[in-house]
């Protein structure tokens, strides 16, 4: 998502200061491969450290905007000892950078919050609604989604978050499902399925979710904002899956079906009421539309050359990016 925003605040005239740790979530090689068309746009300068850790009064010399993409993402992970890198990196880091935005007088900040605060109870699936997360990520974004509420109440900041639907679209993080099932399928391997299939997810197309954000940066707001952005078309795994052999031309594939995942919830769905309401915005790219740009984008990747002269035959398919 970072890296289309980046591009796309690009196409639109901005100037942009991108700031990434390029950390280990998953292959850092990828990060910089999506990032090839901002580095070669002069108005895009690239800081490379760690949000916790960065001078950040210096990072936001001369900012108007900033969007806060950055954080540690995926909810199997995110039990366990592994909850004290989630505070870290979604709760500290954030109030962190909160702190900066208010000393330098800056006021406007998008937080990229998630679905994953709503959890499973059917009720709660509305902005609106009383979020109850079923994973520490969940958690760790509606303590930071607080902070946000808390620093604009506080300081006058004009600060929106923003709970992203299942974004999928070319430069997917490899443990996403879309990415690994379109990698398996162009492999011939099985696809690997958690559950039955009946999950529903409301996939949202990562152009939207770029032009949803890029809208919250300037549209006129109330304080502590929170606003879903989701296709509003939900649909089951299954439909995605076939979907995506529809696409390919696939005959039936193989499935390796396993437990459950902790955390996972039957269904999300978001309300995108106040979205349209408040920022004009309504998500332009239909699934069929999307997964056909992603299978694109995978095909490329296959058939681009490599450093060496080779050509790549495979994508790492199970191994987070720019902001």
């Amino acid at each position: 998502m970072g890296s289309h925003l980046c591009d796309a605040l690009l196409a639109r005239g901005w100037t942009v200061r991108g700031l990434d740790a390029f950390n280990d979530f998953y292959d850092p090689v990828a990060k910089e491969r999506n990032l090839t068309g901002a580095r070669s746009n002069e108005r895009f300068e690239l800081i490379r450290a760690d949000l916790s850790e960065v001078a950040l009064d210096e990072v936001l010399d001369g900012v108007d905007a900033v969007a806060h993409l950055a954080g540690e993402p995926g909810v199997t992970p995110s039990w366990g000892d592994a909850f004290a890198r989630y505070v870290d990196r979604n709760v500290m880091a954030t109030q962190r950078l909160l702190e900066a935005v208010c000393r330098s007088g800056l006021r406007r900040l998008v937080y990229a919050s998630s679905s994953s605060v709503y959890g499973a109870a059917t009720d709660a699936l509305s902005a609106r609604g009383e979020p109850r997360p079923t994973s520490p990520y969940g958690v760790s974004k509606l303590a930071a989604e607080a902070l946000v509420g808390a620093y604009s109440s506080s300081y006058q900041l004009a600060a929106v978050s923003l709970r992203y639907f299942s974004v999928y679209g070319p430069r997917q993080r490899p443990d996403m499902a879309a990415h690994r099932f379109i990698e398996a399928l162009l492999d011939g391997r099985p696809l690997t399925v958690y559950g039955d299939g009946s999950q529903v997810r409301d996939y949202t197309y990562v152009g939207d979710v770029v032009d949803a954000t890029i809208r919250a940066m300037s549209a006129e707001l109330p304080p502590a904002a929170v606003l879903d952005i989701a296709s509003g078309h939900p649909v089951d795994l299954t439909t995605l899956i076939g979907t995506l052999r529809g696409l390919l031309g696939s005959d039936e594939v193989d499935l390796d079906c396993r437990d459950e995942r902790r955390g996972d919830v039957p269904r999300t769905e978001g309300k995108i009421t106040l979205a349209r309401e408040r920022l004009g915005w309504v998500p332009q790219v239909d699934l069929r539309s999307g997964l056909a740009r992603q299978l694109a984008w995978h095909a490329g990747l296959r058939a681009a050359p490599t450093t060496d002269g080779h050509r790549e035959t495979a994508l790492l398919a199970s191994t987070r990016g720019a902001a």
